[in-house]
């Protein structure tokens, strides 16, 4: 069953409602520990690359010190000196994007699609509006996020979001969903 974009929204809708009930405790309880041991704000807003190369704000719990780059994490020296005392463990959990429901909530994302670009990634982005993947929601995972995450050269990951929006159907998506579920409690694909 190929995806309607309007029964996609419906779903993400429906599920970004279900996901913020479920975790409104965890998320605060993060929002807390991120206070306590860390200065600086509790969400870290990025600018990045939404639906047709639109630029939008994207919310996660911050997990970088407040004086680290806004760039791309392979781009850091040494990213893992760049982390907060709880950083690591947010990103090895994926608990930092759970901000992330909001944009989904406000549908400059999706729960399935490519992952969004930082503004300043001009490789990736120009890459994936060849390949016409810039024309899709980015989302909270993807068929890439799932493929090797953080540990994909860029070409590779664009093949697979390729892939993916030639690909797209509600089974695929609950399938993309099912896995990260599985990759996240194994703490598969992250490197920093």
């Amino acid at each position: 069953m190929n995806l309607h974009p309007s029964f996609k929204r419906q779903s993400d809708l429906a599920l970004a409602l279900l996901a913020t009930a479920i975790l409104l405790i965890p998320g605060l309880i993060v929002a807390l520990l991120v206070r306590l041991t860390s200065t600086g704000s509790i969400l870290y807003w990025s600018d990045r690359v939404g639906e047709n190369n639109r630029i939008f704000k994207m919310p996660k719990f911050r997990s970088m010190r407040t004086d680290t780059p806004a760039v791309a994490t392979h781009l850091l020296k040494d990213p893992k000196a760049c982390l907060t005392p709880i950083g690591g463990f947010l990103r090895k959990t994926s608990l930092d994007e759970i901000p992330q429901l909001w944009s989904i909530l406000k549908g400059d994302m999706s729960f399935v699609g490519p992952r969004p670009a930082l503004f300043n990634q001009e490789d990736l982005i120009a890459l994936r509006t060849e390949r016409s993947v810039h024309r899709i929601p980015p989302g909270l995972t993807g068929w890439a996020q799932i493929n090797g995450r953080d540990e994909l050269p860029i070409p590779q990951k664009v093949a697979l979001d390729a892939e993916y929006l030639q690909r797209q159907s509600f089974w695929f998506d609950l399938k993309i969903i099912w896995l990260t579920a599985l990759k996240v409690i194994r703490s598969e694909g992250v490197t920093h």
